[in-house]
């Protein structure tokens, strides 16, 4: 068990598989943003290694992220090492849903149990717009595919930035209605590269709720009121599915975070929103011992800290976003 020293069970990772991406969300990096050499990311082995060594330590859920984690050669198989890792109950995904029409089917079979896809609007142009380079039609067989794999429950992220999609949360929303899904609004938080919009364009989850109801009818508390994960739950009246909302920095849930990041650079992360990271890889490479590993994680994680200082005007600055997995 790695506990921190606020006695928080830290048994959750998120590992981001490489900082590449095919798309260009405007509030995630900039649009002729470099990525790293794939030398300098964790190769495949140094990956299963290290995935081994968290489950030994009581890390039991996985998430795998980017960037955009399709888009890591032999993806099929690292899920499958993972799934096949003993220890591991939990294995999902958070994807811009591009490739999943091919992926989803082989993903699932290698052992993924399911997939949180971001989509930010169901509008076409206002899409392409947001992720620059996008085609919703894409996005929306990737949708399809993940449910046909059985890769479900299906959970929607969209980021609400002003000027480009707060009306549309009401479409997407909509969705709930008559299909099992839940769609999550994230309020956007800040981080080096797009910090000005980040800061300057943010929608509050009050302000998204407001606008969601005043179309379509109350919000009611779903979930008995626990968190899914991250959000807080809600469902309209008639609705098959449910409306979440993350709301990182009006309604912070630091209190019962139980998730530590891995990046794509071997560093280990233990908080989306603080700078603090660990490295796990240039001792892995130089010849450090499983013991040795081990400490520097239950090191970090004892020192992980109680949450972010955003009200304190502390913004994370060494990495933007893709480098950090969501």
């Amino acid at each position: 068990m790695a506990l921190d020293r606020y006695g928080r069970d830290i048994h959750y990772l998120r590992i981001s598989l490489t900082d590449h991406c095919n798309l260009r969300c405007v509030y995630c990096m900039p649009e002729d943003m470099t990525f790293q050499p794939n030398a300098e990311l964790m190769q495949d082995d140094e990956l299963i290694l290290l995935v081994r060594l968290f489950a030994s330590l009581g890390f039991d859920k996985i998430r795998l992220t980017g960037g955009e984690p399709t888009v890591r050669g032999h993806i099929v198989d690292i899920v499958r090492e993972i799934a096949l890792t003993p220890g591991i109950r939990s294995l999902s995904m958070t994807t811009n849903g591009v490739l999943l029409p091919k992926l989803a089917q082989p993903l699932a079979q290698a052992g993924l149990k399911r997939v949180n896809i971001s989509i930010d609007t169901l509008n076409p142009e206002k899409f392409r717009r947001l992720t620059r380079w996008g085609s919703l039609e894409d996005v929306w067989q990737g949708i399809l595919a993940a449910e046909e794999a059985g890769l479900t429950p299906i959970k929607l992220n969209a980021v609400v930035v002003r000027g480009y999609n707060e009306r549309d949360v009401i479409d997407l929303a909509r969705l709930t209605i008559e299909r099992p899904w839940q769609v999550r609004f994230i309020e956007m938080m800040p981080f080096a590269g797009a910090t000005d919009l980040q800061l300057n364009q943010a929608v509050t989850t009050e302000q998204i709720m407001e606008h969601i109801e005043a179309e379509l009818g109350p919000l009611h508390t779903a979930n008995g009121g626990e968190l899914d994960g991250e959000a807080r739950v809600f469902q309209l009246d008639g609705s098959l599915g449910t409306v979440g909302f993350i709301s990182t920095v009006t309604q912070p849930f630091c209190a019962s975070c139980t998730r530590a990041r891995l990046t794509a650079d071997g560093r280990l992360r233990l908080c989306l929103l603080r700078e603090g990271e660990v490295d796990l890889l240039t001792p892995l490479r130089g010849g450090a011992s499983l013991s040795d590993l081990r400490q520097l994680i239950l090191d970090g994680i004892w020192y992980k800290p109680w949450g972010h200082g955003l009200a304190e005007g502390l913004i994370p600055l060494n990495r933007v976003m893709n480098q950090i997995g969501g």
